[in-house]
């Protein structure tokens, strides 16, 4: 009997050994190609962010030339904002209500809410820093604040949208990350003129900006690990950068624009902030 049973053990034991070995071949094999992808995300997510931070750079060391070109860039990232908002965030939130993950009326109502709460954000602010005093001088401008923010969340919008389509197929996250970076890198670097423009010092601005442009990153490295979550956060998120950044643009930046004395710059403004709009308008097209 036990010559028998150690018979059937001597047999069975390389059965169960390449049973083992294939299980862990596909383990190997199934995390080889996540791996591979979460590698991917990174280096794509950190190159887009590294361009930005580039352009901040080149704008900070040339001081003289950014306070020359400083109400231009203005203008530039008051088009990128009002184009990014309806010809990109906008209807990528459509798209998603039209596979069903939100409704338009849901979409709207954050859009109109967020818009809201920025204007509310802005008079806060202000209350807080004037309250009690009969002249207030803001040496920040509250859409810094508000900027920062909503550009926070776009950036981090971004990262899970590159880390879904690098999921689906390496070939489409290299052609999304492409159309991101040509409507992300003109708004990145009016943003940072925005904030110089705003009363911030240099240093702070390309810190601030740095922590913004990074947060593609961080939702790159989210929509990895927490892909059944991305469905439920991309069209909540969507229609509140919408609307944060339509605020910006038409109530904070245009009529900053407006403000300038000087005007023979007029047209080269209105120009620049055209030119702004139809990057991300041509953008959009190829995505």
């Amino acid at each position: 009997m036990r010559i028998a049973c150690t018979a059937n053990t001597i047999l069975e034991r390389p059965k169960a050994f390449f049973s083992y070995l294939n299980v862990l071949l596909f383990f190997q094999r199934y995390l080889s190609i996540f791996t591979m992808v979460f590698i991917q995300i990174l280096i794509t997510t950190l190159l887009i962010a590294s361009v930005s931070l580039v352009g901040f750079l080149v704008l900070s060391r040339h001081t003289d030339k950014l306070r020359v070109a400083l109400t231009s860039l203005v203008a530039l990232s008051a088009g990128a904002m009002l184009g990014n908002a309806f010809f990109h965030l906008l209807p990528e939130a459509i798209e998603l209500s039209e596979e069903g993950a939100i409704d338009m009326f849901t979409i709207m109502l954050l859009v109109v809410g967020s818009f809201v709460a920025s204007f509310l954000f802005e008079q806060f602010f202000a209350w807080h820093h004037c309250h009690g005093s009969n002249k207030c001088d803001l040496h920040s401008k509250p859409y810094a604040q508000l900027l920062t923010y909503s550009d926070g969340i776009h950036n981090f919008v971004d990262g899970l949208i590159i880390a879904a389509a690098f999921i689906v197929s390496p070939a489409l996250g290299v052609t999304t990350a492409i159309a991101i970076a040509l409507h992300e890198i003109p708004q990145e670097l009016g943003d940072f003129a925005v904030l110089i423009h705003a009363g911030w010092t240099k240093s702070k601005a390309l810190l601030v900006n740095t922590l913004a442009a990074l947060t593609v990153v961080l939702g790159g490295v989210a929509g990895y690990f927490l892909t059944s979550s991305v469905d439920v956060a991309v069209p909540i998120l969507l229609p509140i950068a919408t609307g944060s950044f339509i605020y910006i643009a038409a109530a904070d930046l245009l009529p900053e624009l407006k403000r300038q004395e000087d005007a023979d710059n007029i047209p080269l403004h209105f120009l620049v902030f055209l030119t702004g709009l139809i990057i991300m308008i041509v953008s959009a097209m190829f995505e």
